[in-house]
Parts: C-alpha cells; sequence; structure tokens
C-alpha cells in the first residue's frame, strides 16, 4: 500500500533535521579543535621558556659551582713554550696559557685571570692605581733605581710600555711594589711646566743695542762648544756658567736663546735651551725644590750625552738662590742654595752644558755661586743708549710695513721714512728736558738725582712704543681708510708710553726700586714721582 502524502512529509523534514544537527556538531567540534590547538601553543611556549629558564638556571649552578679565579701579572713570556712567569700575591709562579689566549700578545705587565690549575684563561685592562715613586737612576738591563715612600730606594723591572718609552731621571712613575715592576708614567705637569726643552730661533741679529754684550757672551760660551780641541791644547777650562744682570726688559732672556740658537747653527745642527722659571720652582713642601732643581740638571745631562749643547736658563735667580742668613726671604735658601752648588760642580763632567743666570738684582745672590768656578763670567746688560735705542728701533720699524703717502714723499722713500721715524722715537726719549724728568732720588750722602725718561728706556719700552703706533694706525686705517704709519702715531705713542710708567715707581722701599732699575752708588732713602705736564 503506497505511502501518503503525509508521511512523505513527515520523512523529509526528519532528514532536514539531521543533517542540520550535523553541521552543528561540525561546527562545534571544529571550534573545540581551535580551542585545543590554542592551548597547545600556549602549552607549547610555556615549556619552551621553562626549558629556557633551567638551562639558565643551570650555568648558574655550574657557575656557582666553579673553583675561584685568580689575578696576576705577567713578568716574562716564552711564547714557544706557551708559558709564562707571573706574580700572584707578590708570590712568582710559572704557569701555561690557555688555548684561548694568545701567548704572543701576552707583555711585561699585564693583567691576567688563572683558573683552578693556574693557566691563563683571559687577559683584562691593567688596573689604574699603584704607587707613585721617582726615579733616580736608568740601567741599560731595563730596570730603573727609584725613590719609593719615605724615600726608600728600590730597583724596580719596566713594563713592556715603559720599555718602548723609556723613562728619564726624575720621571714619575706607577709601580707596583708587590711586583717590584713599574707599570706606566705619569705626568706631573708642575715639573714639565718648569722646564722647556725647545730649539730658540732668536739669532743675535734680532738684539738690538747689544753689540758689546753678545760679543763678550760669545767669547765665554761658543768658543768652548765650538773649538774644543783648542781649549784643551791651550789647558783652559770652560767657565761653568754666565751671569747676565741688569734691569728688567733690557734683552737678558733674549741673549740666553740667542745663545742656544747659535750653539745650534755652528755645525752641532741641535741645540737645547732649559727656560727654568724661577719663581715656580719654589714649593712648600720640605725637599720638592731640591728635588726640581736635580731634575732639572738630571735633564740637562741627559741631553748633553747625546752631544748636543744644553743651555739651562734661570731667569730672575735672586728669587731662588739669595744669600744664606740674609733675612731677605724664608729658610729655604739655606737647602736650595747648597743643592744648586752641588749640581754646578757636577756639570765639569759634562763639556756640553752652560748654566745661564738672569738676575735684576745681582747683589742679592748668595756669593757661594757668584765666585770663580761657577758662574763665571758676569756681564751686565745696562739700558740702551741713543745708539743702542736706534738699533733696537730698526729690528721693529722696517721699510716693509705699511707707511703713510706723505711719509713716503717727503723722505724720498720706505728707508728714508724709518729712519726719520727712528730718529723721531729717539730724540723724544733722551733728550733731557723738564718734560722728560720722571724721578727725584735722594740718596744716604744727602746727593739728589733726578732721573730722565732716558734713564729708564728699556728694549721692552722701545717695543711697546712702536706696538702703540702700529694699532694706532690700524685703528686709523679701520675707521677713516686712512692708511700706514705716521709720525703723529709714534709721537702720540711715546707720549702714551711715558705717561703709563710715571706711576709705576715705588715709593715704599725705594732702595729696592733703584736697584731694580739699575742704578748704582750710595743707597737710596727716598724718592718722589715727578709728574710733569707731557708734550702734546
Amino acid at each position: 500500500m503506497d505511502e501518503g502524502p503525509e508521511e512523505a512529509v513527515e520523512q523529509r523534514d526528519s532528514g532536514a533535521a539531521t543533517s542540520s544537527d550535523a553541521t552543528d556538531r561540525l561546527r562545534e567540534l571544529v571550534e573545540q579543535t581551535g580551542v585545543l590547538s590554542r592551548k597547545n601553543t600556549h602549552l607549547a611556549n610555556a615549556l619552551r621558556a621553562a626549558r629556557q629558564e633551567l638551562a639558565a638556571l643551570h650555568e648558574d649552578v655550574k657557575a656557582l659551582q666553579l673553583p675561584p679565579l685568580a689575578h696576576a701579572t705577567v713578568l716574562a713570556v716564552d711564547a714557544t713554550a706557551r708559558t709564562a712567569d707571573v706574580s700572584i700575591a707578590g708570590r712568582r709562579h710559572r704557569v701555561g696559557v690557555g688555548p684561548a689566549v694568545v701567548s704572543s700578545s701576552l707583555h711585561a705587565g699585564d693583567d691576567v685571570v688563572l683558573n683552578e690549575h693556574l693557566v691563563i684563561t683571559a687577559t683584562c685592562p691593567s688596573p689604574r692605581f699603584g704607587e707613585v715613586v721617582t726615579v733616580k737612576e736608568t740601567y741599560d738591563d731595563g730596570t730603573v733605581l727609584v725613590l719609593a715612600r719615605h724615600d726608600e730606594e728600590q730597583v724596580l723591572s719596566l713594563s713592556a710600555t715603559l720599555t718602548d718609552h723609556r723613562p728619564r731621571v726624575g720621571d714619575a712613575l706607577v709601580a707596583d711594589l708587590a711586583v717590584r715592576m713599574a707599570l706606566r708614567p705619569v705626568v706631573r705637569s708642575e715639573v714639565e711646566e718648569l722646564v722647556l726643552e725647545e730649539v730658540p730661533d732668536v739669532g743675535y741679529e734680532d738684539i738690538g743695542g747689544l753689540g758689546e754684550q753678545i760679543e763678550l757672551i760669545r767669547d765665554a760660551v761658543e768658543l768652548p762648544f765650538l773649538h774644543p780641541d783648542l781649549y784643551r791644547e791651550h789647558r783652559l777650562t770652560p767657565p761653568r756658567g754666565v751671569l747676565l744682570y741688569g734691569p728688567p726688559g733690557c734683552g737678558k732672556t733674549l741673549i740666553a736663546k740667542a745663545v742656544a740658537a747659535s750653539l745650534s747653527a755652528g755645525g752641532r745642527g741641535e741645540a737645547y735651551f732649559l727656560n727654568i722659571k724661577g719663581p715656580q720652582l719654589l714649593d712648600k713642601y720640605v725637599g720638592e725644590t731640591e728635588r726640581r732643581i736635580r731634575v732639572i740638571f738630571a735633564r740637562a745631562r741627559e741631553k748633553a750625552a747625546t752631544g748636543v749643547p744644553v743651555v739651562v736658563f734661570f731667569d730672575e735667580m735672586d728669587s731662588l738662590f739669595r744669600t744664606r742668613g740674609s733675612g731677605r726671604s724664608s729658610d729655604v735658601e739655606t737647602t736650595v742654595v747648597p743643592q744648586m752648588l752641588a749640581e754646578i760642580d757636577g756639570v765639569d763632567e759634562l763639556d756640553n752644558v752652560v748654566v745661564i743666570g738672569a738676575t735684576n738684582r745681582e747683589d742679592m745672590i748668595d756669593p757661594a755661586i757668584l765666585r770663580p768656578g761657577r758662574l763665571d763670567v758676569k756681564i751686565r746688560i745696562g739700558r740702551p743708549d741713543r745708539d743702542g735705542a736706534a738699533e733696537i728701533l730698526e729690528t721693529y720699524l722696517t721699510p716693509d710695513l705699511p707707511i703713510s703717502e706723505e711719509l713716503l714723499a717727503a723722505h724720498g722713500g720706505a728707508q728714508g721714512a724709518v729712519d726719520a721715524l727712528i730718529e723721531q722715537v729717539v730724540e723724544a726719549l733722551y733728550t733731557r728736558r723738564r718734560a722728560t724728568e720722571m724721578v727725584e732720588l735722594t740718596h744716604s750722602d744727602g746727593q739728589v738725582e733726578i732721573l730722565h725718561v732716558a734713564d729708564l728706556v728699556s728694549g721692552a719700552m722701545l717695543a711697546n712704543i712702536v706696538d702703540r703706533a702700529k694699532k694706532a694706525a690700524v685703528k686709523d686705517l679701520v675707521t677713516s681708510g686712512r692708511r700706514g704709519l705716521t709720525q703723529e702715531h709714534l709721537h702720540r705713542a711715546v707720549i702714551e708710553e711715558i705717561m703709563e710708567n710715571e706711576g709705576l715707581p715705588a715709593t715704599v722701599h725705594p732702595d729696592d726700586w733703584a736697584r731694580v732699575s739699575g742704578r748704582r752708588g750710595a743707597p737710596v732713602t727716598s724718592m718722589t714721582v715727578l709728574q710733569r705736564l707731557r708734550e702734546e
């Protein structure tokens, strides 16, 4: 019996419901699969992180279980045998060099790390600390004699850094006294500033008005240096030192530099000029000034040992080596002067060193330094006269300078114009008249002395006058367009220089001022500054 229409519809609805349930179930399964997949990924990541943490903890545990490592200082290296001599806490050991370290890269003084088997496993930066010592002597075997704490003498070996750049006597070094090794140099600026090693470029032709003095010092210094065989033949002893004395600003330092330059040009090819800043040499600590003096002469001997002439120049010598017991300074001269005497007496074994001192007060220097056999030659560098002043001005006023057209036309060229300018300055400074009176001195014997501008002229003053005129010429060129030096520039420069210096003389200690200025004779008891109406 066939199914009716109603039964067919029921079967069709039942099949549709079954298909819908299957689709929903499949969707649920897919969603569940996605959730499980994400959970699995999260768990895998967590496991991976845990594994890494466990590995790190394992490494930490291994590190904690390692035996302690030791630091050591390399003393010597045998690259072939891959061994090295090291110092550990002051004890010497011979150890092996590990495979991670290149033995040829190890040098004396290096800081290295040792494992529990005393094998070098790594290098590390050398420590920047240590004890500072001073070099007293150097030896050819690579060792040095140093002064450590409490002036204790010790012999130390040198690190590779110092072997390449050998230290000099007086140098400061950082040392490890437990290892008995000097590690690296220490720059002590206060000593280096006191000793300026240079080859001067000042010649005698740059100095004007001192022809006689230059001839004297050339005879005293250059002849023994340049012709030692003749001195030996005539059984002459070269002078050990020269004293240049006179008022300030008159060329003492220039002469000393010219001596070194002349020695350099005299066939040796090189000369050194050790310029000692006298007042800065003094130190408040006991023995420090004497140490610096020893360093200075050690440097001089070092240079002279190579056959190079060395000029040791002490400026302001009276500040260092005053008469012992004079009461003009502290008791420091009682030790400084003997140290200087010992060093000068020690120069006799060297034929390439000359000591030149400069001072404004030669009367205050200890007589033991000035006696024959030490500072043998004494040369007074006085104030320039008219001819000397003209020579000095010729070094500053030259025909190649910009000169006004009017002045060139009036004197027939540059040389004539320069000669006229020089004559103008000399005439203004050296003509004695009431307007040029500067100081009135009263001596202990009752005599009264009037000092004019001519009595106070120096090379430095002449140079300053020319500089003033040049600056005025530059200002005129910038402001008004007028080019070149004129007589008015020099005239105004002279007046300004005189007016600037008229208030400088000190009246508190008139005798000291008079002696520094180059006056001789009876002591000065009083002085009066004369402020005259200067010519406009």
